[in-house]
């Protein structure tokens, strides 16, 4: 099929991310679950992939890697699904916190949980300043509406939220409370819940998984 559209993915993995945002897109697709170190560092997927990570999607024959980029991909490509603001501040507002995620929020909160330590010093080097900067300008995003790009959901949620979410999961951001109301309102998402049990269940069936 022309619009087939297979996800390379795992469970414990950015490809949560974009099984959210397919949910979200609501088109069928196809799921493909890589294994760590095995199926994931293959030849096959390797030729999707020379990074060797997930996620990716095959869609009508072209590849698209970064979860990033798997987002904004498929809100292009599926405009009907109303998941890109019109022009104007609100289309604004997506690509600007959609690759404020992808950039500084991303590598500010890998550099954290790898006890990285930025002299002060040398924050212009690494292009977030400090983990706390951060984190202000992501409550700030966050707090002005319900949605980052306005009163509207769109696809710079799914990857903004599930950055948020992941954080205060594991414990790798702050628990401020504009961080938990907005993940509590994305949480809320009927797409958003299909995935996590899709998901969740793939973990729990995958040898010596939940029970």
């Amino acid at each position: 099929m022309a619009e087939d559209i297979l996800l390379y993915t795992n469970p414990m993995s950015r490809g949560r991310m974009a099984r959210w945002m397919l949910e979200e897109v609501g088109r069928p697709y196809r799921v493909e679950v890589l294994d760590y170190g095995t199926t994931m560092k293959a030849p096959a997927y390797l030729a999707v992939n020379p990074m060797g990570k997930v996620p990716a999607i095959v869609h009508d024959g072209a590849v698209v890697t970064e979860a990033a980029a798997i987002c904004a991909y498929l809100a292009d490509a599926f405009p009907e699904a109303g998941l890109v603001p019109a022009a104007g501040p609100a289309r604004a507002a997506y690509f600007r916190w959609l690759f404020f995620a992808a950039g500084p929020l991303e590598a500010a909160v890998t550099n954290r949980a790898l006890q990285v330590d930025v002299p002060a010093d040398k924050s212009a080097f690494v292009g977030y300043g400090s983990f706390g900067r951060v984190m202000d300008v992501l409550e700030q995003a966050v707090s002005r509406a319900d949605y980052v790009a306005g009163d509207r959901f769109s696809a710079a949620d799914v990857y903004v939220g599930s950055h948020i979410g992941y954080g205060l999961h594991f414990g790798s951001m702050e628990r401020r409370p504009a961080f938990e109301r907005y993940d509590e309102r994305l949480a809320s998402r009927p797409a958003f819940q299909r995935a996590a049990e899709a998901d969740d269940r793939l973990m729990a069936e995958a040898p010596g998984g939940a029970a």
